[in-house]
C-alpha cells in the first residue's frame, strides 16, 4: 500500500524541484491575470481591464448561444448546452452586478456637494 503512495508524482505549488534545472524558489511577485485559458498580463489601465472584461463576456455570451443552438440540432450533448447556459447566465449575473455598482457609484458622486 505505502509503495503505491511513494510513487505518485508530487509537484509542490510553492517551490519544488525542476528535472532540467534544479530547485524551484517560488515567485514572490506573481503577475496578476485574467483566467481566459491564455495566461496574460493584466492591463494597467482600469479602462482596458473593463474593456477587456466586456469583450470576454460578449465572448462567452456569443459561444453559449452557439452551442445552444447546436443542441437544438442535436450537435451538442445536452451537458454542454447546460453548461454553455449555466456559463451565461453567471456572465449575465456579473455584468448586472457590475452595473449596478457603478449606477450607485453615479448616483453617490452626483449627491456630492461642490
Amino acid at each position: 500500500m505505502l509503495s503505491s503512495v511513494s510513487q505518485i508524482p508530487f509537484s509542490p505549488g510553492l517551490g519544488g524541484t525542476n528535472s532540467v534545472t534544479g530547485p524551484v524558489a517560488p515567485s514572490l511577485t506573481p503577475t496578476p491575470t485574467i483566467s481566459t485559458g491564455v495566461t496574460e498580463p493584466l492591463p494597467t489601465d482600469f479602462g482596458a481591464v473593463l474593456g477587456q472584461l466586456a469583450s470576454d463576456a460578449i465572448n462567452t455570451l456569443k459561444s453559449s448561444e452557439a452551442t445552444a443552438v447546436a443542441g437544438v440540432r442535436g450537435q451538442a450533448t445536452t451537458q454542454q448546452v447546460v453548461e454553455a447556459v449555466l456559463a451565461a447566465e453567471q456572465t449575465l449575473q456579473a455584468g448586472i452586478a457590475v452595473r449596478d455598482k457603478v449606477v450607485s457609484a453615479y448616483l453617490e458622486i452626483s449627491r456630492m456637494s461642490i
